[in-house]
């Protein structure tokens, strides 16, 4: 019980950092702004303290299955570090903010190609932007995207090398499916799959679909702007972590499925097995 308590106590600090990480590096954050990033700091420390602590599934998928949710939070605190140390750049140089947006810049000059979802992603700001503004969203993009990509590589190499999730023990779907009924009717193998089909089909079509509709969004809400860093940074990270997260979760689904049915196969043998004729 002392594990699990102090557990979800560095969790929920964790959320706190992430959250308040690019109010507190980037300058001219207004005090209505800070107020407003407490409460959600708070809020969001709170949900993930009371999540971890009980024994009973909550909202958080795969909580009892690491590294599922560390290599998803570890993606989007990496993102979000290295969007501040680029954004505060700009401000006041240092050297590792020069070293980040000059990796950021050739990552992203490399990913934007036609259709792209960095293309995609420049093509939302004004034409009449300053030149600089644009290479700095592009910066942007780029070092989110490869983010992205890796966190996909090292859970795919954790699934497969290191047998996720078998190797934690029994797979209890109960506490790391909590929003999955198995008994919603259906065969649960087919469900699961189906969803994990679904997870990844949206995982690869949102980094092209949320800039066709921020783009559609604009004849009513205006373009975007780049005056405002903490937008900035948190528009960014979510347009290149929510894709990967439902990827990683598709994945994870489709794997689930593969368990269950693999233990169907050996009960249906050993039943077989033990109903033969001596």
């Amino acid at each position: 019980m002392l594990n699990r308590i102090l557990g979800a106590i560095v969790r929920a600090a964790l959320v706190v950092s992430l959250i308040v990480m690019p109010s507190v590096f980037l300058p001219n954050v207004s005090g209505d702004s800070a107020q407003v990033i407490a409460l959600i700091a708070l809020f969001g420390a709170a949900l993930t303290f009371f999540e971890y602590v009980s024994a009973y599934p909550g909202l958080v998928e795969f909580r009892d299955a690491p590294p599922f949710n560390r290599i998803r939070f570890g993606s989007l605190f990496v993102t979000v570090l290295l969007l501040t140390v680029i954004m505060q750049g700009t401000v006041d140089p240092s050297v590792l903010s020069v070293l980040v947006t000059a990796i950021g810049g050739l990552i992203g000059y490399v990913m934007d190609f036609q259709f792209s979802p960095v293309r995609l992603i420049i093509q939302l700001l004004p034409k009449d932007m300053p030149i600089d503004q644009v290479a700095m969203v592009r910066v942007a993009a780029g070092m989110s995207y490869l983010i992205s990509l890796i966190s996909l590589c090292i859970f795919y190499l954790a699934l497969r090398l290191g047998n996720w999730p078998a190797k934690n023990g029994t797979f209890n779907v109960w506490i790391n499916l909590p929003t999955f009924d198995p008994t919603a009717g259906g065969d649960v193998v087919a469900r699961l799959t189906r969803d994990a089909r679904v997870n990844i089909i949206l995982g690869f079509l949102l980094p092209f679909l949320i800039p066709a509709v921020l783009k559609s969004a604009a004849t009513l809400f205006g373009t975007i702007t780049v005056e405002n860093y903490q937008s900035l940074i948190w528009a960014v990270s979510a347009w290149a972590f929510l894709p990967a997260s439902l990827f990683m979760r598709g994945i994870a689904m489709g794997r689930v499925a593969d368990m269950i049915a693999d233990k169907r196969r050996k009960t249906y043998a050993n039943a077989d097995f033990d109903h033969q004729p001596v």
